[in-house]
Formats: structure tokens, sequence, C-alpha cells
């Protein structure tokens, strides 16, 4: 329910800030989020008037795959929004088989004015897996940072940060979903003005363009793993030093 919540927060937030943006969530079912798809289903109307639109993969790499279209809204012309942030999700050995697609997506970059998570359902025990699982290494070999919320607070405080370092930074983030918290509950604030996200002084270099640390029309892969590992990353650090996210 609060991963379902996280993304009309998102859109609130951003048409409160003069933005006119968009959603889009895919993923693959499963548990430990084996009732993520079922909550979104619920809240079809609702997403909908929040131009909000949730699309099931055929698996977990098509969905990452269109996911990753998503941040090219605003690159070519005739975008009818400023941006769409994304959400994909899937569990442990889902983001297993999707490290190709996270490795691409995540050196092409994100639009300034969208943002992606990626939310991994991770089963440390097996308790519904056929082999115990846990996305932090694919994540980090892909370059992609990673936020590990503790309780259902967490589930909407670092997905709000974590699409607002997804713009600023350029790179996909991870959101590390243990199943002890997305099966658990509690009570949550829900506020258009919390959690405060501060956006650091952090200019990229002069070199890059004008896109900055963001996706572009056209790119080399030997200059966005240089931006990827020399620059975003450093955007990723500069972020995390200015907000509570540690």
């Amino acid at each position: 329910q609060a991963l379902a919540r996280l993304p009309l927060l998102l859109q609130e937030r951003d048409k409160a800030n003069g933005l006119n943006t968009g959603g889009f969530i895919s993923g693959y079912r499963g548990s430990p989020l084996g009732r993520y798809d079922m909550e979104l289903w619920a809240q079809k109307e609702r997403l909908a008037a929040h131009n909000i639109r949730f699309l099931p993969g055929v698996n977990e790499d098509l969905a990452a795959t269109m996911v990753a279209g998503t941040q090219y809204v605003g690159v070519f012309p005739g975008a009818k929004v400023d941006g769409v942030f994304g959400i994909w999700y899937g569990k442990g050995p889902g983001v297993d088989r999707t490290g190709d697609v996270f490795r691409h997506a995540n050196s092409a970059g994100t639009h300034k004015h969208g943002g992606v998570l990626a939310l991994a359902g991770d089963d440390h025990g097996a308790k519904s897996s056929t082999i115990a699982n846990f996305s932090d290494e694919i994540f980090i070999a892909t370059g992609i940072p990673v936020l590990y919320p503790s309780n259902t607070q967490d589930l909407i405080d670092f997905g709000l940060y974590g699409i607002a370092l997804s713009r600023f930074s350029g790179c996909w983030v991870g959101i590390k979903v243990h199943n002890d918290v997305v099966e658990g509950g509690g009570s949550v604030r829900i506020s258009p003005t919390e959690p405060h996200i501060t956006i650091p002084d952090h200019s990229p270099a002069a070199h890059l363009g004008p896109a900055g640390f963001n996706t572009r029309l056209m790119d080399n892969p030997l200059i966005m793993e240089d931006r990827l590992y020399n620059h975003k990353l450093d955007a990723v650090t500069a972020f995390a030093r200015a907000n509570p996210i540690n």
C-alpha cells in the first residue's frame, strides 16, 4: 500500500513545484512484492487521474526496458509532459536476470524531470524463493546506488529521496525491499512537504555538456562509462551527504 501511494505522492509534489509529469510502473510479480500489482490495480482510477500508468511486464528485463524508455520523454520532440518517472519492481532472482538492462539503462541515464526507482524484493531466508537471494551485488556491479528502507515510513521517504537523487545524478536508484519490511506495516506520515529534500550544489563538469548527468539523444559507450563512474556517482555521494539517507 505504501509503495502504491508513492507514485501519487511523487506526482503531487511535482505538480506543487510547477512540473507536469507522468509516471510509469512495470515489473514482474513475485513475493516479497507479490501484492504490489494487486494494490496498483486496486488504485487504477486514482493512478490514471495522476497521469500514472501501470503495465506489468512479460518478464523482469522487458519490464525494465520499458521503464528505461520513459527516460527519453523530453529528449525527443513532441513530449506532452515535462518528464516521466519510472518504477520497476521484481524479486531478487529477477534482479539477477535484469542485470544487462540495468547496466545499459543506468549508463544511459535518467531525465532531469523523470528518474527511476528499481524496487528489489529480497528474500534472504528463501521464505518464498527457490534460492536465498539479495540484490546488493547486482546493483553495485551495474553502478546503481542502493537505498535500504527499514520500515514502512522509509518505503515512502526513500522513494521520494530516490527519485530526487535519480533526477539529480542521472542514475537509476535501487530500493532494497526486504520481505520483513514489505510484509509488515505501521503508521506513516503523509505530507506535501516532508521529507524536505536538499539538492546539493554539485554542478556537472563543463565537458559533460548541457545535458549534464542526464539522458541525451546520442551517446557513446566509453563516454557513458566515464560519465557514470567519474561524475554521476560523485553526484550521488554529494546528494547522500546533503540528505539524511545514510
